[in-house]
């Protein structure tokens, strides 16, 4: 019962569930873009990471936390805090279930084995392995969200240059991204909008995998450095609907208890 209340819902029903990057993803090392992706939409989107900073800052960074907090009329409606290691794959979310308890769970990515606590017990057996699960969907849904902008160039995503537009008054390319067998559903395809003269995503649409057209637009905003890399940390929906990413920190070294204890 206690990791029940904590799976049924595993991802907040407020807003949609990404999840084409998935496990192909995991390294978040400097790739060369794929045969199918055109070579303008390539140079876009080498100009997109130039301007968060470059590959040599990314590549250095140790590990990152950060809050995923879905707000909907100015008011928080769900909210997990992550701590991610990106040099070895470690994975901690902690927040609160519906029915009040507070829930942990650690576990490395593309790794069933794991360990999880709600309410304060140790969480053993199948309950278990469902809370690993649902840690792997939360991090693949809440890190796409936040970080999306630093994935245009990973291994099996295919990057189509769709041309010019124009959003908020600002002139814009456009890049389709389609994704080539990964990830839990590789169906999705997104559209995203650059910014011709700062190189910064300010828009992004998106058809998930099951869905029908039309795509659902998100503007992202109130970009933010922090030790030369630069983050969006609010994405505005339609009908007053916000994903935050607050609490951002930069870690150079994560304390052992970070993925050992609750």
């Amino acid at each position: 019962m206690i990791a029940r209340s904590l799976v049924s819902r595993p991802v907040s029903s407020f807003v949609p569930r990404l999840a084409a990057w998935g496990l192909a993803c995991l390294a978040f090392l400097p790739q060369p873009a794929l045969a199918t992706s055109d070579t303008t939409a390539v140079r876009i989107a080498d100009q997109v990471m130039t301007t968060l900073g470059g590959h040599t800052k990314w590549d250095a960074l140790e590990g990152l936390r950060w809050s995923f907090e879905v707000s909907i009329n100015d008011t928080v409606r769900a909210s997990r805090r992550h701590a991610w290691d990106k040099h070895t794959g470690w994975h901690r979310v902690e927040g609160t279930n519906r029915a009040g308890q507070k829930y942990v769970i650690i576990h490395k990515l593309g790794d069933k084995a794991g360990l999880a606590w709600v309410g304060g017990t140790k969480i053993e057996g199948d309950s278990l392995t469902k809370l690993v699960t649902l840690g792997q969907s939360l991090w693949t849904n809440d890190s796409y969200w936040f970080l999306m902008p630093y994935k245009l160039r990973d291994p099996g995503v295919n990057l189509t240059y769709v041309g010019q537009g124009e959003v908020d008054g600002k002139s814009v390319d456009k890049l389709a991204l389609s994704f080539d067998h990964v990830g839990e559903t590789p169906g999705d395809h997104y559209w995203v909008s650059v910014d011709r003269a700062t190189h910064r995503v300010v828009k992004w649409e998106y058809v998930l995998e099951g869905q029908q057209p039309p795509p659902t637009p998100w503007m992202w905003t109130d970009w933010e450095e922090h030790d030369g890399l630069w983050f969006s940390t609010a994405r505005r929906g339609d009908n007053k609907r916000t994903i935050y990413t607050r609490n951002l920190e930069m870690v150079s070294h994560f304390p052992s208890e970070t993925f050992t204890a609750p």
